[in-house]
């Protein structure tokens, strides 16, 4: 089975990743996608990061009533800060009769060449890349035949932006998934 792999943060899921996740398991040779939570990425210091099991919740809460896509928490057990390479490593050992193939914005891209044995992710997997508003192809890995560039519809919003509508009272409706939304404000996250 061919499992795409969306890592994130996920602070909170918002419909953004939804729709990048469904084109990708609709549009591309995917047979599922996964939803990796990052507790800690490397390239970025997060005050404002919830719990990564509230996180979690919140995914699982968003995701539930599509059989295509998965939560995992892979990372939670693994060293931090997250690599994706031991990421791809330790899944690839748990279940080698899948074929795991990371999915990045193309913001990623332009400085995936700085990431942890870049080469060795591209030796071992391809990576489905969807294009972003600005986004530049990286010079440095232009062409390689690892790397599939994607167009993919976007909504211009953030887990940021979510946030910051959250911290204003104003209305999160329709931005992130009904399921996790009313947990949200239930528990009172991001406030």
């Amino acid at each position: 089975m061919r499992i795409g792999l969306f890592f994130g943060s996920f602070n909170p899921i918002h419909s953004g990743h939804l729709l990048i996740a469904n084109y990708m398991v609709d549009f591309t040779d995917m047979d599922k996608i996964w939803f990796v939570i990052s507790p800690q990425n490397p390239f970025k210091v997060n005050d404002d990061l919830l719990d990564e099991k509230q996180r979690l919740n919140l995914l699982k809460l968003a995701i539930e009533d599509d059989t295509r896509f998965e939560a995992c928490d892979i990372e939670f057990s693994l060293d931090r800060p997250s690599y994706t390479i031991h990421t791809l490593s330790h899944l690839s050992n748990l279940y080698p009769e899948h074929t795991f193939v990371p999915i990045i914005g193309g913001d990623n891209l332009q400085s995936f060449h700085k990431w942890k044995d870049y080469e060795k992710i591209l030796d071992k997997h391809e990576l489905y890349v969807y294009r972003r508003a600005g986004f530049h192809e990286n010079p440095l890995l232009a062409n390689h035949p690892k790397i599939k560039l994607f167009d993919v519809p976007l909504l211009n919003i953030s887990s940021t932006y979510i946030r910051e509508i959250l911290h204003a009272s104003k209305s999160i409706h329709y931005l992130v998934p009904e399921k996790a939304r009313l947990e949200i404000l239930r528990l009172g996250l991001y406030q």
